[in-house]
């Protein structure tokens, strides 16, 4: 059975382990524990993120964070919109719509929020996944993140994954 819930202090241990994963996938290099205790989990307590787990089974599958841009927040890069910070479902389990099922679950909890509208800002590995999800990649460019920002224009209550 697949579930979605979100990140609880039990499940802690199991989100760092993902979050590592990740991180290590991303070739980042950074100091993961501490990324995860100094600003993740704050920014969580502080309600300025939501993050999700996704399991199969007893398995934690991946994980997704996520937001509604807001002017306290400092990462606020399209004001009112759900922003899809990250997303990763382990790599022996992609492709059976893991992904795709957390994505719809979080957008499904920014339009309860208030958000007709959300955006992500993808790896070019990932671009596929996002169009195949509804979005769209527009001319905006992120040179930070050295990305383009893909947008999806309408929440809908159905899911508009292919």
């Amino acid at each position: 059975m697949i579930t979605v819930t979100p990140l609880k202090d039990a499940y802690k241990d199991n989100f760092i382990q993902l979050f590592n994963d990740y991180y290590a996938e991303l070739d980042c290099g950074e100091d993961v524990p501490r990324l995860v205790n100094e600003y993740i989990l704050p920014d969580l307590l502080a309600g300025l993120i939501s993050i999700d787990l996704i399991k199969d089974g007893d398995v934690f599958a991946g994980f997704i964070i996520y937001q509604i841009d807001d002017i306290d927040n400092d990462w606020n890069f399209m004001e009112g919109w759900g922003d899809v910070r990250e997303i990763y479902i382990t790599p022996s389990l992609r492709r059976t719509g893991l992904g795709k099922f957390i994505l719809f679950t979080a957008e499904m909890k920014m339009k309860e929020r208030g958000a007709d509208k959300a955006y992500a800002l993808p790896t070019p590995q990932t671009e596929q996944f996002f169009i195949h999800c509804g979005y769209e990649k527009t001319e905006a460019y992120d040179d930070e993140l050295e990305c383009y920002v893909f947008e999806k224009h309408c929440l809908n209550p159905k899911c508009n994954c292919k």
